[in-house]
């Protein structure tokens, strides 16, 4: 199999995308979530959802992830991609704790390190180990 010039650096900044913008989507709809009263009615709180900045910025964080995701993957193994981005789970905890406030126990920092280590593990591999076919 050749190398492609670039791929690699590609792979890794589509990837390092992937590891910021879903866990702080996700943190971001959970904030936006918080701030949100529980109304009375389904239709108040689908306007209080809507009228939320939080919200949609969380919503735009989360599908620039879901375009990094299909960009890497369309040029690296999904069974690399997967394991390397499970490091989003470090920046979950981190983002958790700074913006949300939560409590992070040290079992769960724990955890959290073994998953990176595994994703070291993985980051050592070829990120590509399938032929592209030529059409």
């Amino acid at each position: 199999m050749t190398r492609v010039p670039g791929r690699h650096i590609k792979t890794f900044v589509s990837i390092l995308i992937m590891i910021v913008l879903g866990p702080l989507g996700n943190v971001l709809l959970r904030k936006g979530m918080q701030d949100i009263t529980v109304p009375a009615t389904w239709m108040a709180l689908a306007a209080h959802v809507l009228s939320s900045g939080t919200i949609w910025l969380g919503i735009a964080c989360l599908t620039g992830y879901v375009f990094a995701e299909m960009l890497v993957l369309s040029w690296a193994d999904y069974s690399y991609v997967q394991p390397v981005a499970a490091s989003a789970y470090g920046v979950a905890a981190v983002l958790g704790h700074v913006m949300l406030g939560e409590d992070v126990s040290r079992l769960r920092w724990l955890g959290i390190g073994v998953i990176c280590l595994g994703v070291l593990m993985v980051g050592r591999t070829s990120s590509r180990t399938t032929e592209v076919r030529r059409a």
